[in-house]
């Protein structure tokens, strides 16, 4: 059931997202990753991830696009790839300590100083609905979105 009250989720996102990405940029730049390379370190600051594969769909990247990218961070010690225990054909991708710090300060900046120029346009409690609610969102696995059922 469509509604002509507002434009669509995508057609609201899309510029916002875009902004935030050109915001976001010259942070990254200062600590030498692509857009690619971050969300690589934004997914394993979370825990490790078993094998390219998994990674890939955690982040929306084809698998063989992300090769290069963790090949890049594990040569500046930024992650490491251990064999899997279970599946000796596969490789667990880990921060290393460094990894760990250069993810958590570059967040922290971009956090604390570029989303803070976008959210403060919200009221207090505005603010906090829709960082829980796009939480909520972004927590969903991408298979779930596809077919989820409406919840009413």
């Amino acid at each position: 059931m469509g509604s002509t009250d507002r434009p669509d989720l995508a057609a609201m996102l899309a510029p916002l997202t875009r902004t935030l990405i050109a915001m976001e940029r010259p942070v990254l730049e200062s600590y030498g990753l692509s857009m690619w390379a971050y969300s690589v370190l934004v997914a394993l600051s979370r825990g490790p991830a078993r094998g390219q594969g998994v990674l890939a769909q955690e982040i929306g990247a084809d698998k063989t696009r992300i090769i290069a990218v963790l090949d890049d961070l594990q040569e500046r010690g930024l992650l490491h790839r251990t064999p899997d225990p279970s599946d000796r054909r596969a490789r667990l991708l880990e921060l290393t300590t460094e990894g760990r710090r250069v993810v958590t300060r570059a967040q922290a900046e971009i956090q604390n100083r570029e989303e803070q120029q976008v959210l403060r346009h919200l009221p207090t409690a505005d603010r906090r609905a829709f960082l829980s609610a796009l939480r909520t969102l972004a927590d969903i696995p991408r298979d779930r979105l596809e077919n989820a059922p409406d919840p009413d």
